[in-house]
């Protein structure tokens, strides 16, 4: 009963939980959609925060697809062995999820040490900040030393095929029971992070920029010798 609840029933609670909220926040909260920029108040560590966590978030998303998504059988077709794969994934994954991580870290601090910053954080973006934290954590041990010291374990085997199976609304549950108990755990914790989306800054996960680099320029002018007629 408990993996049933685990691997059948809580994902698709934190997917409508998320979904749901994403619906009510855009329809109602529009204008607390957007993660308002900090830049005024600390720029150095941002410059050098932000874009780690963000580019490798976008790398770790990639791989995910690559690992869940994409069925073992695709790469044994192209030729991919899978010790090429694994030294693939723990190098590709292992750099994607350190970029995560020290970027977290970066801001963490900065939130915590820069008064400007912290009296302007609330307690969601704390949340926020640890929740991921722990996450890419998890991942990060398991494809950099659980990988390494402790066994090459084949997800594409087992989690890859339950994940596609909740698509289909059939999801295999008894695949997650022989899973290891860190990968469990860092499933479980993702799945909760996504049904925390509405209620965090996270929402602008979904406000992807595609226009952003096809923008006109904006012009910025100096006010540096500008002198106010009558004075």
């Amino acid at each position: 009963m408990t993996a049933i609840f685990w691997w059948a029933i809580f994902p698709y609670i934190t997917i409508g939980i998320m979904i749901v909220g994403v619906l009510y926040r855009y329809a109602f909260r529009q204008m607390s959609w957007a993660a308002p920029s900090t830049e005024i108040f600390e720029k150095k560590w941002l410059r050098i925060g932000s874009p780690l966590f963000h580019w490798g978030i976008v790398f770790a998303f990639i791989g995910h697809l690559m690992g869940m998504v994409i069925p073992k059988g695709f790469y044994e077709f192209l030729g991919i062995t899978d010790h090429l794969y694994h030294i693939g994934a723990i190098y590709g994954g292992g750099l994607a999820g350190l970029m995560v991580v020290v970027g977290l870290v970066i801001l963490l601090i900065r939130k915590i040490t820069i008064d400007r910053v912290r009296v302007h954080a609330t307690f969601a973006d704390f949340f926020t900040v640890i929740s991921l934290l722990i996450v890419a954590g998890m991942g990060v041990y398991m494809t950099l030393i659980y990988n390494t010291t402790v066994v090459e374990y084949e997800y594409r085997t087992t989690i890859g095929p339950w994940f596609r199976s909740l698509f289909v609304f059939q999801p295999n549950y008894q695949l997650m029971e022989t899973v290891p108990l860190i990968f469990r755990i860092h499933v479980i914790s993702a799945f909760a992070l996504f049904a925390s989306i509405p209620f965090t800054r996270l929402i602008h996960f979904y406000s992807v920029p595609l226009k952003y680099p096809l923008r006109a320029p904006q012009q910025y002018r100096s006010r540096s010798g500008f002198k106010r007629k009558g004075l």
